[in-house]
């Protein structure tokens, strides 16, 4: 890191890991003890790495796309994607070194002798994402296609290609795609045209797909119209494409071209050409959607963790800049003006974090078969990538202007996570269809009540202040209210606003209870959970008079990372 006073401040090498302790203290609350003593030196380690050698490999891959070679100098038909080789380091350390896409599905990664939680990826992928964005879609994608052939797929099929999605040895491994899009069916998924058809005992599929990345994966999971079945959604199929057929040959599609991105420019995205492609038919004809929707909630979930994680990496930077850069005699960091922007940054970024490891708590609980935590993550994962998504877009370029004139040069971080942060809130689904989807929870799934009857509950398990208890207690039961009404209106036009108001309850409850389990007395999660009634939930008058003395000084130790009394934290309740 730069220690010349004259030149801008660089934390460029430092532990993004060990900067950040309130990372650390939420990880020992959510996972058992003994698992987090396990990968406490992993994470520091990927920490280490992911602020410093993976920056620059990720800087590297960035500046360098992949490109598609679609013939060989003999004129073979070649279809290859070449990738710079800093982006296939980072694929190595991904995929073979930490094993993120194997370790939830079977025992021995990481040298942890079982299956390791949900929870524990997304806190890997959480550092990692900081560094490198578009690498973490084909994460995503190959552990939940993995989930979903598991789940709709028969034995035979799973047994088949299992093997080579779980493998931490590179040069065997598949990786995962979901080839869904179509230039007619973007969003609405019922006007997909690509056909599947029986031949030779066997699916064959023909058609195009629009947005297809990690075009070159060892597999894919695809939807089509199964010729003679209903149309819309009950004439839907989801099948397994194998890149290669089993003599080694191409299967029968082509990339068409790749795209050029805004953003995640590091990893492939494409256009499909399906022509007679073999495939296997996972699960039932007519399901198709509901079972692809497996792999789509996932990787929704993993949007709302990478989301998280491009706040925090903007607001690393940003607080080591304000902390380092002088202007007219101080430290940024000592003007109020500046605080004032870092809080608004700061409090976002931990609303997500608690958020992600809450419904990451809630997913692995769901998969061993608990009913509530499955209705809660059906609610809770739209919730998730709607709005922590939006809030990354706002933050980082927040970011960016702490940096200044610098922090628009390529040269740092700040343009990539600037760019890579508007891709949350388009694919797998816009704000408005996930809005709708946390609507559509509400209504068919019944999930509202749940998740107002399990806020409540964290409540009253707290022991919080009773001013807290009161604040947190009218404010769900008015944002319950007003979501109700929202959700059985006709006209959907107030879902957005529910939504948001739902997820502000739901991430203040969550920091509530986190303070409350805390070990060492710190209030601070008790404090961020009263600014986000007082900010993200409380009507406020753009003419008001300034916060007082006891709001300022709350915003200067939550920037310091200061312990937080009590009092303090009660401080910063809605007047």
């Amino acid at each position: 890191m730069s220690t010349d006073s004259r030149a801008i401040p660089d934390r460029h090498g430092g532990n993004l890991f060990l900067c950040d302790p309130s990372l650390a203290s939420l990880l020992r609350l959510y996972l058992p003890q003994e698992l987090y003593r396990h990968l406490e030196p992993r994470l520091i380690a990927l920490g280490a790495e992911a602020g410093g050698r993976l920056d620059e490999l990720a800087l590297a891959a960035d500046k360098h796309p992949p490109t598609l070679q679609a013939r060989s100098r003999a004129g073979e038909d070649s279809q290859r994607i070449d990738k710079h080789p800093a982006y296939v380091e980072l694929e190595k350390l991904a995929f073979s070194e930490y094993g993120l896409a194997a370790m939830g599905h079977r025992a021995g990664v990481l040298d942890w002798p079982e299956r390791l939680p949900r929870l524990a990826k997304y806190a890997f992928t959480y550092l990692l994402v900081q560094a490198e964005f578009g690498l973490c879609c084909p994460l995503s994608m190959t552990d939940s296609l993995t989930s979903t052939l598991l789940e709709h797929g028969d034995a035979a099929l799973a047994e088949q290609y299992l093997p080579a999605l779980l493998t931490q040895d590179f040069a065997r491994l598949s990786q995962g795609a979901m080839f869904i899009t179509e230039q007619g069916a973007g969003s609405d998924v019922s006007r997909v045209e690509t056909r599947a058809y029986r031949q030779d005992g066997g699916w064959r599929l023909e058609g195009e797909k629009w947005f297809c990345s990690n075009p070159d994966a060892g597999l894919a999971m695809v939807l089509a119209h199964v010729d003679g079945a209903p149309p819309g959604f009950k004439g839907l199929g989801l099948f397994l494409l194998p890149r290669r057929l089993p003599d080694g040959r191409l299967n029968h599609y082509r990339i068409v071209r790749l795209k050029d991105k805004l953003g995640s420019r590091s990893m492939a995205s494409g256009e499909i050409r399906l022509e007679g492609a073999l495939a296997h038919l996972v699960g039932e004809v007519g399901r198709g959607f509901q079972q692809m929707a497996t792999m789509i909630n996932l990787s929704r979930l993993s949007n709302g963790v990478r989301a998280a994680g491009l706040m925090r990496r903007a607001l690393t930077e940003a607080l080591h800049t304000a902390r380092h850069r002088r202007a007219f005699g101080r430290a940024l960091i000592e003007m109020p003006l500046m605080q004032r922007s870092l809080i608004k940054m700061l409090l976002p970024a931990e609303q997500a974090r608690s958020m992600f490891l809450h419904l990451a708590a809630c997913a692995d609980r769901a998969q061993a078969g608990d009913a509530e935590a499955a209705q809660l993550s059906r609610i809770l994962t739209p919730l998730i990538k709607f709005r922590a998504c939006r809030d990354a877009r706002q933050v980082t370029q927040d970011g960016m202007e702490v940096r200044g004139g610098c922090g628009y040069i390529e040269e740092w971080s700040d343009p990539r996570v600037v760019r890579d942060a508007m891709l949350g809130s388009i694919w797998e689904g816009t704000s408005n269809i996930v809005a709708l989807d946390v609507a559509r929870a509400a209504r068919r799934n019944g999930a509202l009540p749940v998740l107002q009857h399990y806020l409540a509950r964290l409540l009253s398990e707290s022991e919080l202040p009773a001013a807290s208890q009161a604040a947190l207690e009218q404010a769900l039961g008015r944002v319950s209210g007003f979501a109700a009404a929202s959700f059985a209106a006709d006209d959907d036009v107030d879902v957005r606003r529910a939504a948001s108001a739902l997820y502000h309850i739901a991430s203040a409850v969550f920091m509530a209870w986190e303070s409350a389990r805390a070990a060492d007395g710190d209030h601070r999660r008790l404090a961020l959970a009263h600014l986000a009634l007082r900010y993200r939930l409380q009507p406020r008058d753009p003419l008001a008079a300034r916060d007082g003395d006891a709001q300022l000084e709350l915003t200067r130790r939550l920037l310091d990372d200061a312990p937080i009394s009590q009092g303090e934290a009660l401080a910063a309740l809605p007047l």
